[in-house]
């Protein structure tokens, strides 16, 4: 069953592209996602394919391999590698099931490979582990733009999976993925301390954020500068050293508990310099208090 663009356009549901030919797939395949609560689109070819995926921006792509004129596979590939790429999870759901198609598939940009006859349970449960997984990197890509675009994603050996524009353009012009197992050895010592010291590596100081639910390492990379950051933030609004050190770690990402082991302290004395910190900058929430020293931060950086 097809739904018109606008009312998909406006609906909080996830929402599902169906790309197959055959109707009496279509309509099995729609079935079972709509009784599981998702707004159902669908195309019969490639070319429709591609131009709902960039008008709707759905939430997963179900894709057969064999329709006429343009294929599955290279539907997938000029969704994923096109000039827009869409970041929707694309599963292929087809007959073909020699080793040399799933691999062809793959390739093309796929995230799974589901032959039919199709195992309406298996696919459902596949759906909603992509899905899920997609909004995850979604949501730690937003979350590096937060952070005025300094952070990275880097895979336990150290190499870059991805990263804000200007964090990338300061790694290549200092060559630093030649420190990749000095980084992967920091990076592992990280999943084993409550709350691991920066590391720095020539002109760059890395800042461990959190491990994201795709198994990416974040981290903050900045500059070192020759004025330390807890001196900046406590020049700039006035806060003794101590508050400007928890003010500064505050802004990584730690809890009150997390910085009371880093700078021993008693978790009470900690709130106690946070009240003193809010006070000072005119905030109420540590929120408040991260966003604006972060930007002074960035602002120095830059």
């Amino acid at each position: 069953m097809s739904y018109p663009e606008t009312a998909i356009e406006h609906s909080n549901r996830s929402i599902a592209l169906v790309v197959d030919d055959n109707p009496e797939s279509l309509g099995m395949v729609s079935a079972a996602l709509e009784n599981e609560g998702m707004t159902v689109l669908v195309a019969r070819d490639g070319a429709s394919a591609i131009r709902l995926a960039h008008r709707v921006q759905p939430d997963v792509i179900l894709m057969d391999a064999i329709m006429p004129e343009m294929d599955g596979f290279e539907t997938c590939q000029t969704l994923k590698f096109g000039a827009n790429p869409v970041a929707a999870p694309i599963i292929f759901m087809t007959g073909l099931s020699d080793q040399e198609h799933i691999v062809r598939g793959l390739r093309a940009g796929g995230v799974d490979y589901v032959t039919k006859p199709v195992v309406l349970e298996e696919l459902l449960a596949r759906i909603g582990t992509h899905i899920a997984n997609a909004k995850l990197i979604l949501s730690a890509r937003e979350a590096a733009a937060s952070f005025g675009g300094s952070v990275l994603a880097l895979d336990s050996e150290g190499q870059v999976l991805w990263g804000a524009s200007k964090a990338l353009g300061w790694l290549e012009s200092e060559r630093a993925n030649t420190r990749a197992p000095l980084v992967s050895a920091w990076l592992q010592r990280n999943l084993t301390q409550t709350a691991p010291p920066p590391l720095e590596i020539g002109p760059f100081r890395l800042s461990f954020v959190c491990l994201s639910g795709a198994q990416e390492f974040l981290v903050r990379l900045s500059h070192v500068s020759g004025i330390a950051k807890e001196e900046i933030l406590s020049k700039r609004f006035e806060l003794t050293y101590r508050e400007a050190e928890i003010l500064y770690w505050l802004t990584l990402g730690k809890t009150n508990k997390d910085i009371s082991v880093i700078l021993e302290l008693s978790a009470r004395t900690v709130n106690k310099h946070l009240e003193q910190v809010f006070q000072k900058l005119g905030v109420d929430n540590r929120t408040a208090a991260a966003v604006l020293a972060d930007r002074t931060l960035q602002q120095r950086a830059d």
